[in-house]
């Protein structure tokens, strides 16, 4: 077993239990692309059996801190077993699910969806690229199901060097998929949808904005960068009287508009634009026009924490156009997906922008992710996406 030693001082971290080593920690020894290495201290204390990657900034993931612990088939199996078996605690109203969430489920660089009868799976570090046929055939056997499609096509292959990987793995047939998400159901194309084919971790989100809508009676609803229409069809569904829906995707925005058909919404109760959200909300400030409600759920702008200066402007602009336009007593839901952008920093960019829209809200809810997208103590970078509900104040 090769063997990996830490630069003095180094080992804190992973005795709290964080599952990442940074190549600047390492004082000697390596190992082949996600071969599993002994990892100790300066001093030789066990730490962990971590995979390596040769030419990732995170030299190396620990599969596990126990000295006993073989990392063979058998941890695999029993790994996924332990992920799958926690979702059932979980309150999910809905047959798409996140099954294996990365670190959160001791299992670094690997994510696994289930859209009703198909599971799709993202391998984003040598580790679980190593072990992908045996991470396939236990996810297979203890789904009991016979579709399985990869997804490893994310930015993040190229910095762990690998190529990027798309298609069956097991089974095959059509990659459209309807699921049933609360009270309404969303088309998606596994193949060709964002991540590993739709964001299933707004999920909560969208039934806490449906509720909004229906309590509060909506005429007004404006949903930012809609991607498929998930806020728009649960604004619909919540009683909203109209649901404007901008993206820059004319193949999203024809899902979006597919998915209000679905569920059986009258067309002239939406409209879907096919524009840049920034310019769209300068425009409506300067025609004066409002709204209701604002869903504001932007891509990820910033990646890295080294990204955070550029990416707060962004997201304090377009916070600071919506809070503008935004009714008095009208709800905004704004989020960052970000993993540069703390929760804390969040806060302080849409505080920044309502002072300088000249406008005070309530905060009404934080929201994050769905639980079956869960965030461990040991490991806050996986509170990736985080979101506040406002309720703006009147003016005086």
């Amino acid at each position: 077993m090769k063997t990996i030693r830490l630069k003095d001082g180094k080992e804190r971290s992973l005795l709290r239990r964080h599952p990442w080593i940074f190549d600047g920690a390492i004082a000697s020894g390596g190992g082949d692309a996600g071969e599993t290495v002994r990892v100790e201290s300066h001093a030789g204390q066990f730490l962990g059996w971590a995979a390596f990657s040769p030419s990732s900034k995170i030299r190396a993931r620990v599969w596990s801190f126990n000295e006993s612990q073989r990392i063979d088939a058998s941890f695999f199996v029993a790994r996924i077993a332990q992920a799958i078996k926690a979702r059932s605690r979980f309150d999910i109203q809905s047959d798409g699910q996140r099954l294996i969430h990365g670190e959160s489920d001791g299992l670094p660089g690997l994510v696994v969806d289930r859209y009703v009868d198909t599971l799709v799976a993202q391998f984003s570090s040598c580790g679980a690229e190593r072990w992908k046929s045996v991470i396939v055939e236990a996810l297979l056997a203890q789904t009991g199901l016979t579709r399985l499609y990869e997804r490893s096509d994310a930015s993040v292959r190229s910095i762990e060097g690998l190529p990027e990987a798309t298609g069956w793995l097991a089974g095959s047939g059509d990659t459209g998929i309807t699921i049933t998400e609360h009270d309404w159901k969303l088309s998606l194309d596994v193949a060709e949808g964002h991540k590993t084919g739709f964001y299933l971790d707004q999920r909560d989100s969208r039934q806490k904005f449906a509720a909004y809508t229906r309590r509060l009676q909506f005429e007004r609803v404006l949903n930012c960068y809609c991607y498929t229409g998930g806020f728009t069809v649960a604004a619909l569904a919540g009683g909203a009287g109209h649901v404007t829906s901008i993206d820059s995707s004319g193949p999203a925005l024809d899902r979006a508009k597919a998915n209000v058909a679905l569920n059986g919404f009258d067309a002239n109760r939406t409209t879907l634009l096919d524009a840049d959200v920034n310019a769209s909300l300068r425009q409506y400030l300067k025609e004066g026009r409002t709204f209701d409600a604002i869903v504001l759920d932007p891509p990820k702008f910033a990646p890295t924490i080294k990204h955070a200066e550029r990416a707060a402007r962004a997201y304090k602009d377009i916070n600071r156009l919506a809070l503008a336009i935004l009714e008095p007593g009208g709800v905004l839901f704004t989020y960052s997906c970000s993993g540069g952008i703390s929760a804390d920093l969040f806060h302080k960019i849409v505080a920044s922008a309502g002072t300088d829209a000249g406008v005070d809200a309530f905060i009404s809810e934080r929201m994050g992710g769905a639980p079956d997208h869960p965030m461990t103590v040991a490991f806050p970078e996986g509170e990736y996406l985080k979101g506040l509900v406002l309720v703006k104040r009147p003016a005086g």
